[in-house]
């Protein structure tokens, strides 16, 4: 047995090892820099983000070595139950949770506080894995693509109840997955015509963009003319897409936008495209009457933009960013984490870290495409997508391309669940893999 465990070590992808350990090394400097000053008698006192992050992270080797002598089929076998546990801890987080800078997304045991949120993305690419892998599912029946998606949606649904819609968000990225493994192109055609309507929405005045669609809606009749004249299934359809489009436009959105959506919502969405929130909206994002002078989401871009910049080429130092020693971005050591390694390592440091990441993808997609079991390669492109929305949303939303919705950067940013649930993410695709050659199916 002590040969067979240490023949598992020596199985281990020692790539993707060292790139977690680049990309941790990273953070741990980072959350250090934001922390730093010199003056501090208690620099490394274990109340300090820095230590506990350093204690994260030996948590999060315990738990990976635990996780290389577990068989590997115990992921496999235990994915709806553990899928089961997530929702149970999603759901009591509802009654029991505690608020947290706005959210109610966090759980107390004892004297340490979670968020079941970013465990259950752990229990949710297992069970979704299990099921696409399955021999009992086919993935080209609506059936069983509408199971897929209750898979994927329904935590999501139940952390938007608990104000975490950053951390929802994360869970469209198991779409990702589901296309990859037979989802037909007119669901993400659908889904891009969503993204691209409701921008029109927010940039475009409603009567403009009612001649617009009205427009592009003629043009496409004339394009089909021939096929509007035998067919009127098409006449219906297109007649169709022209209603759904005006009501989607003229009514869903701004019924979303004064209805459903938060002040604070409001703010950043329209803070990233730009423009000044419409009056029509103006009354989610006033405080007994008046209108703000500005919003936080704004503030925290411009600071964090200015962070980034200023460290031009080569960046200041390490331990030399003005911004990030006097607390000018705030949640920097957090949402905003890549504002210190800009700031102190420039461009060039901030080309390096993205190429780390970018290598960390590829690495993973790779192991993924390697698997001779459905199950291990279905999970391996599960913990590519939530590594890509994670990364890809936080880097957009530091230099102002994305809203700021709380979404952390994988491995870097300060948090113990964050580091834990993207270590455990990758320690069991890694123990997986070490198993391809036995997993099939």
């Amino acid at each position: 047995m002590a040969k067979e465990n240490t023949s598992s070590f020596n199985r281990i992808d020692g790539i993707t090892l060292l790139l977690y350990f680049m990309l941790v090394a990273i953070g741990l400097l980072s959350v250090f820099s934001v922390e730093y000053r010199s003056a501090d008698p208690n620099l490394f006192a274990m109340s300090k983000g820095f230590m506990k992050q350093f204690m994260f992270f030996g948590v999060a080797i315990f738990v990976g070595v635990i996780i290389f002598f577990t068989d590997s089929k115990f992921f496999s076998s235990f994915a709806y139950l553990f899928y089961a546990i997530g929702i149970f801890l999603l759901i009591i987080t509802i009654f029991l949770g505690k608020d947290v800078k706005g959210s109610h997304s966090w759980l107390g045991v004892g004297g340490i506080a979670f968020q079941p949120g970013e465990v259950s993305k752990i229990f949710t690419a297992l069970a979704l894995s299990k099921f696409l892998s399955s021999p009992d599912t086919n993935f080209k029946t609506l059936k069983h693509r509408l199971i897929g998606t209750g898979l994927a949606l329904l935590p999501c649904a139940i952390i938007i109840l608990q104000d975490e819609t950053g951390l929802a968000l994360v869970y469209f990225s198991f779409f990702l997955v589901m296309y990859r493994e037979g989802l037909p192109n007119i669901v993400m055609i659908i889904a891009i015509s969503i993204i691209v309507l409701t921008l029109a929405s927010l940039l475009i005045d409603k009567a403009i963009l009612l001649y617009i669609i009205l427009g592009l809606t003629l043009i496409a009749a004339y394009f089909i003319r021939h096929a509007l004249k035998r067919d009127m299934g098409v006449r219906i359809i297109l007649i169709g897409i022209f209603s759904i489009c005006i009501l989607f436009s003229q009514v869903a959105v701004p019924f979303v936008f004064t209805h459903v959506m938060k002040g604070y919502q409001v703010d950043r969405i329209y803070s990233m495209i730009g423009r000044e929130v419409p009056e029509d909206y103006q009354s989610k994002t006033t405080e007994g009457g008046k209108k703000k002078s500005g919003n936080a989401s704004d503030y925290n871009v411009t600071q964090s933009k200015i962070a980034i910049g200023s460290g031009g080429l080569l960046g200041k130092g390490f331990l030399n960013g003005t911004s990030t020693k006097n607390d000018f971005v705030p949640e920097q050591n957090t949402d905003f984490i890549f504002c210190a390694v800009g700031e102190q390592f420039g461009f060039v440091g901030s080309l390096i870290l993205i190429g780390i990441y970018v290598s960390l993808l590829f690495r993973i997609m790779f192991l993924a495409e390697r698997q001779r079991s459905a199950f291990s390669r279905i999970y391996g492109y599960c913990v590519a997508s939530i590594f890509f929305f994670h990364f890809a949303i936080n880097l957009s939303m530091t230099i102002g391309l994305a809203p700021v919705i709380g979404i952390t950067l994988p491995l870097l940013s300060y948090g113990g669940s964050s580091l834990l649930s993207f270590s455990i993410l990758l320690f069991i695709l890694l123990r997986l893999d070490v198993d391809r050659q036995a997993m099939i199916r």
